[in-house]
């Protein structure tokens, strides 16, 4: 990769500014520090009955992460507990590689709130508008939205991960606990999805684009973003391993086609503001379009 882009970002900011700062992998560390608790610390409380029909297990982008400790020799238990500290350590390896300071401002961490909720915005209008509040078809082992146990993040109007089945916890309790896993999952899409899919596929690609292909850097980061977007939107409807679909019955196209476009959008953003801002987009849109299915499309899917 050109020396003078970072491993990390494709674009570069003046120096100390709160777009360079905030785009250092040190700030996404600080900033996606209580992000990962809360969504280990959530896989380890949830554990209702409705969790259970529910929920079928975690984000698939973290199983592939568990599962490849696993290979290398770790216990299930230890890969569990080593698969976020692994993307603390990818962060500091980053860090170090940039050569950027290490020092962070408390007082930045509002604005990287407000700004990764207003970058979410966008998708949240485009998925509304791409998608109409009718009832999904879900099958029981995956739900379907930008942020599920596969995980995609929720269309919001949206592919919900709603159950036909009546709760055994009631309608009101087993209801707000579906929100409550949507939510937890959200985080854990946000964080690990972009690792998979952003910081380390795109990496890679523009390493190959440039390196083997021979391409500018410009050509590259238009065939990374677009083939890294193609796989995150397959990722959401095909077990790459098996081939098999997640749900039966034809792929939705129009689900399809708006996950390449957040996939692009994922994609044009970490380029321009890196990964923790990435990140962080990528957990308020799900969490924002869970809130979204939960309080205005829960009665009619």
């Amino acid at each position: 990769m050109n020396e003078k882009y970072s491993p990390s970002q494709l674009f570069n900011f003046a120096k100390d500014s709160y777009l360079e700062r905030t785009s250092r992998p040190v700030y996404a560390i600080v900033f996606l520090l209580p992000l990962l608790i809360v969504y280990e610390v959530g896989m380890i409380l949830i554990h209702t009955n409705v969790l259970r029909q529910y929920w079928q297990g975690r984000v698939v982008a973290f199983s592939w992460i568990q599962n490849f400790f696993e290979y290398l020799g770790f216990s299930s238990k230890s890969a569990w507990i080593v698969t976020p500290l692994a993307v603390v350590l990818i962060l500091v390896a980053l860090q170090l590689a940039s050569r950027k300071r290490w020092n962070f401002y408390l007082g930045d961490i509002g604005p990287m709130v407000a700004e990764c909720i207003l970058l979410a915005i966008p998708l949240i209008v485009v998925g509304l508008f791409l998608n109409s509040p009718v009832k999904p078809q879900v099958d029981s082992t995956t739900a379907m939205t930008l942020s599920a146990p596969v995980t995609v993040e929720v269309i919001p109007r949206c592919v919900s991960a709603a159950s036909d089945e009546p709760s055994p916890l009631g309608n009101n309790n087993g209801h707000t606990t579906r929100v409550i896993a949507d939510i937890v999952t959200s985080i854990g899409a946000g964080i690990y999805e972009e690792l998979v899919f952003r910081l380390i596929l795109i990496c890679i690609l523009m390493m190959v684009f440039q390196n083997v292909f021979g391409l500018s850097h410009s050509n590259s980061i238009v065939f990374s973003v677009l083939v890294s977007a193609g796989l995150f939107s397959a990722y959401h409807h095909i077990d790459f391993f098996s081939g098999h679909l997640y749900r039966t019955g034809p792929v939705n196209w129009r689900e399809f086609g708006f996950r390449t476009l957040a996939g692009v959008y994922f994609a044009v953003v970490f380029a321009i503001r890196g990964f923790g801002i990435t990140a962080g987009t990528h957990a308020f849109y799900d969490i924002i379009a869970t809130v979204i299915n939960a309080v205005f499309f829960s009665s009619r899917i």
